[in-house]
């Protein structure tokens, strides 16, 4: 019922275990329910050292997230100041776990789905995955998302992928130049490449694979830390209103469809 699914059969064996978003008929979008699931997952891995490694998905072959379920009403503190942010612990480092998790990627990953791809080790896709970023479009401001993304992907491919909106999306292929994606696999592979990967890490001595997590994660931290200070004050600055974004959405939706690049 929460949306996500822990996977743990293999972790005796392997070292590994699976996080599944598991709403395929909401193209894996998240809610408030899968939220809480996210965050206690990611905090109860801290405490299990039979979990060496992770793997992240999202179920079927449509989505590994879009990100925030649109139906989800999240009442906002009336102060520029401040922002109630339901995605805001839904990764892995927010929650104080550094093992390593890696990405597998199918279909599409947009929007809040950069608060977890921003927050692992790195990302498998799939030939056939698409990135993309709607906030503009629909006259939101992307703050965590572009910042996560910046620690890892060249300037202007982050602000192209945050500025253009729905009208354009980031294919794998060019993700993978650009250095988004790690590895590219066939249609329906991205998983078993993402568990091999997973697996060959959790075999290893964890102190030694968790303490360079750590260093890796520690070289951009103080930037960073910084650049998230901000990003409440500008989103509660640079979003339209709620009814405005609503409109956006609708009057959007039959658009043109979005180029691939």
């Amino acid at each position: 019922m929460s949306g996500v699914r822990v996977e743990r059969d293999a972790v005796e064996a392997t070292g590994v275990a699976v996080v599944v978003l598991d709403r395929p008929d909401k193209l894996n979008a998240i809610d408030l329910a899968a939220a809480r699931a996210l965050t206690e997952a990611w905090r109860s891995f801290r405490y299990d050292d039979a979990v060496r490694a992770v793997v992240v998905t999202g179920a079927g072959d449509r989505a590994f997230t879009t990100g925030i379920d649109r139906g989800v009403e999240v009442p906002q503190p009336a102060s520029p100041y401040s922002i109630d942010d339901p995605l805001i612990a839904i990764g892995p480092k927010a929650n104080d776990l550094w093992k390593p998790v890696v990405a597998a990627v199918e279909g599409m990953a947009c929007g809040g789905a950069f608060y977890l791809l921003g927050e692992c080790e790195f990302v498998v896709a799939a030939r056939t995955a698409t990135f993309f970023d709607p906030h503009t479009t629909y006259g939101m401001v992307s703050a965590y998302e572009s910042v996560l993304l910046a620690q890892r992907m060249p300037y202007g491919e982050i602000a192209r992928l945050a500025l253009m909106g729905t009208a354009e999306r980031l294919g794998a292929a060019r993700a993978h130049e650009i250095g988004l994606v790690s590895e590219l696999t066939e249609p329906g592979e991205a998983r078993a490449a993402a568990l091999r990967c997973a697996t060959t890490m959790a075999s290893y001595p964890p102190e030694a694979v968790q303490g360079t997590v750590r260093a890796l994660w520690s070289a951009h931290e103080p930037t960073r830390s910084t650049a998230l200070s901000l990003a409440p004050h500008l989103i509660a600055l640079g979003n339209a209103p709620v009814s405005a974004q609503e409109t956006r959405f609708r009057t959007r939706s039959d658009g043109p469809p979005p180029r691939v690049r």
